[in-house]
């Protein structure tokens, strides 16, 4: 028999006056901030997975329909408040900083304009084309597929059960009719099986994905890479070799230790979670693996009876932390120039750091005539000036001033000092 769920009433100006507590406490919080470390810690308090105002949101289903409606609504108008404050806070943050850094540099109107600079990639899309490049010599050719997907293709067909939490909205992005935004690149293994018809299938599936997180080591947005391999005969052990060949090769290591530990996946049976050896001494959790589940090949119309596979998928942003020495992934996103060129492999060094190259080749005996060999690389430093022995008197001022160049021998410059 079909039961009935009995609501508990609750006592609706209390459960306001609560909402109306914390959220006054957490602008009171954003506003005493006094840096961006501070900021992000106080939204994640409030806003987070285990938040104040999250933890209110999650009530709302012991309450009944008419409860739920009007606490609701003034929950989420008390979250925009403080999104707002929040939004307010980092902008005056921002602003003091930029006023800060203005107030400390001092500007020189007669050094010389800079050249353009060459830009670069971003890292995650660097760190993209090297997992790419190495799966493509494994003989894994790259699929895609769209962002926003239906329920089948990102839960059903993956064999993920009405009741799993990561349906849940607290976890995911929906949009209209049902669909979310994909929550992994598993879905285009579904579209490419279905597509492909018959085995062998050896893809790898890079691309962006979205779930409801943030902070130091999450995003809403992020950027995973699956690796699918369909065939007769493929076994665990295939699995295995793979895996350890390409990430030994990422990080041009062929002694670094890799794990792999039993865990749950309902998409792959048995599964299994990606450890390597850190510098410190512990494991690192790098990826997720596991035998494509019978029920995921079954609902793609290939015969479990005949065929095996494997999957893996590993966290391209993480990749690129790792790759890069960065502990936050919010850096990346930032669109920080300072940061973001860092990673650049066509970086071009700035003006004074190609001078000063410059002199170190210089013979300890010349004249200002002798430069004029130099000519080609001084003029595209400095837009093709043709007074490019008045540049050089001027930056050499520079670099002995700031220290820059007193390790040289003082021949190698003494005669084009003014």
């Amino acid at each position: 028999m079909f039961q009935t769920t009995h609501h508990q009433p609750t006592d609706d100006k209390t459960t306001m006056e609560n909402v109306n507590r914390i959220v006054a406490e957490g602008i009171a919080a954003v506003e005493a901030a006094q840096d961006f470390n501070a900021l992000e810690q106080i939204k994640a308090r409030y806003l987070g997975k285990t938040g104040g105002l999250t933890g209110l949101l999650k009530t709302l289903g012991q309450m009944s329909p008419e409860e739920r409606k009007t606490i609701g609504a003034h929950i989420n108008e008390c979250k925009n408040q403080f999104q707002t404050a929040f939004n307010n806070k980092r902008d005056a943050l921002n602003e003091a900083k930029l006023q800060a850094q203005l107030a400390a540099e001092a500007l020189d109107i007669t050094l010389p304009g800079r050249a353009q600079e060459n830009g670069g990639l971003h890292p995650v899309t660097l760190t993209l084309q090297r997992v790419v490049e190495l799966f493509h010599g494994m003989g894994f050719e790259v699929a895609d597929g769209p962002e926003i997907e239906d329920d089948f293709h990102n839960f059903q067909a993956l064999n993920i059960p009405a009741n799993h939490p990561a349906r849940a909205m607290q976890d995911t992005f929906y949009v209209e009719n049902g669909d979310v935004l994909r929550t992994h690149t598993s879905p285009i293994q579904i579209r490419y099986m279905l597509d492909k018809k018959e085995p062998p299938i050896r893809i790898i599936a890079p691309g962006r994905v979205y779930r409801v997180d943030s902070d130091a080591t999450h995003s809403p947005m992020f950027h995973q890479a699956e690796g699918l391999w369909v065939e007769e005969g493929v076994t665990f052990a295939d699995l295995k070799v793979v895996f350890t060949d390409f990430i030994r090769r990422f990080f041009e290591r062929d002694d670094l230790q890799v794990r792999f530990r039993p865990s749950f996946f309902p998409f792959t049976e048995p599964s299994a979670e990606i450890d390597i050896m850190g510098e410190n001494g512990k494991w690192l959790e790098v990826g997720g693996c596991g035998m494509v589940h019978p029920n995921v090949l079954k609902n793609v119309n290939i015969d479990p009876e005949k065929y095996t596979g494997f999957a893996f998928g590993i966290g391209l942003d993480r990749f690129a932390m790792l790759r890069y020495n960065v502990n936050d992934l919010r850096l990346f996103f930032d669109n920080d120039l300072s940061v973001l060129s860092q990673f650049s492999r066509n970086k071009r060094k700035t003006w004074k750091e190609a001078i000063s190259d410059l002199i170190k080749q210089l013979p300890t005996e010349f004249t200002l005539d002798s430069l004029y060999k130099y000519k080609q690389d001084l003029s595209e430093l400095f837009l093709r000036n043709e007074h490019i022995e008045e540049k050089i008197r001027q930056t050499v001022q520079i670099l002995e001033k700031n220290g820059d160049i007193e390790r040289l021998d003082r021949g190698y410059y003494r005669k084009i000092r003014v």
